[in-house]
């Protein structure tokens, strides 16, 4: 036995500095999910409405979107290819875009703003960024039990393709998690990260088929910019919950692109953002709370 080794023989296993991860996931999960179901009862305490107040969000949105581009603007046409219950498509794609916000722009400040936890607690800090996209996906449940009641009371009648919701929400779900990882350890260095990311929240927005469906965007560009449109994870999610959920009048990804194979290529950049999300985040947590 070596010197150094027999110095510390007896004294129990090391300790070990702070990282992103831990060897005991029980651990892991427990302080993920209570921090999560922690925050989401605080955002509501001392509330006469509670949890309406998470509801209004989208549903105001909606309304607003809703009576422009249709009463107004008249950008809807209910007759056109793909335009059926045109409000429960928007509906639908507000509120999964609303979910994306949350969890991204939360996850921004997150590890900044529980520095206090950061610098006194030995704990795996990864579960900080992990929580705020759990507490997105509580409202994001809960926002589509309405979406799927205001659906089948618009006569949306249910089918076997809406087995393919948890394949969407995972999907959106990868994605959020990768850049909600990345978000926050960059701005533990970098608080331009939060100004920058609100822009660029705005800017995906109205790049993805929130408001107007892939089949006009389609007819309004050329193949190769709607091949670049639908690189977008957003497009690919919210087009494919639109056929999958409410309407086969929409085309799905693969009937809109041409090939499922062009798939591919959105589900390998959601791979590539969450891996680069998970290596930056995890190289950067031994090193948060000197960064702070």
């Amino acid at each position: 036995m070596s010197t150094e080794a027999a110095r510390y023989e007896g004294l129990g296993r090391p300790i070990r500095g702070p990282r992103a991860l831990t060897d005991d996931w029980a651990r892991f999960w427990h302080l993920t999910y209570n921090i999560a179901r922690n925050d989401f009862k605080l955002r509501f305490f001392g509330s006469a409405l509670g949890y309406l107040w998470q509801l209004m969000r989208p549903l105001l949105l909606f309304g607003v979107l809703y009576v422009f581009f249709t009463k107004v603007a008249k950008v809807n046409n209910q007759h056109a290819p793909g335009q059926e219950h045109y409000g429960v498509q928007l509906l639908g794609s507000i509120v999964l875009f609303t979910f994306f916000a949350e969890a991204t722009a939360g996850a921004v400040r997150s590890v900044v703003d529980r520095e206090n936890l950061v610098r006194k607690i030995q704990f795996p800090r990864l579960v900080i960024p992990l929580s705020v996209v759990l507490l997105a996906s509580f409202n994001l449940a809960l926002n589509l039990v309405v979406v799927l009641g205001f659906a089948l009371a618009e006569g949306v009648v249910p089918a076997l393709t809406w087995l393919e919701l948890p394949l969407i929400l995972i999907f959106l779900a990868v994605f959020a998690t990768g850049l909600a990882m990345l978000l926050s350890a960059l701005f533990v260095s970098f608080r331009d990260v939060q100004p920058i990311w609100d822009v660029v929240s705005q800017i995906l927005f109205y790049a993805s088929p929130v408001i107007i469906s892939v089949v006009t965007v389609k007819e309004k560009v050329g193949a190769t910019w709607f091949h670049l449109y639908m690189l977008n994870p957003l497009a690919v999610a919210f087009q494919q919950f639109r056929h999958a959920m409410i309407t086969h009048a929409t085309p799905s990804v693969g009937q809109a692109l041409g090939s499922w194979a062009d798939l591919l290529v959105p589900i390998a950049i959601v791979v590539a953002v969450f891996v680069l999300g998970f290596t930056v985040f995890n190289r950067s947590a031994p090193s948060v709370a000197e960064n702070l």
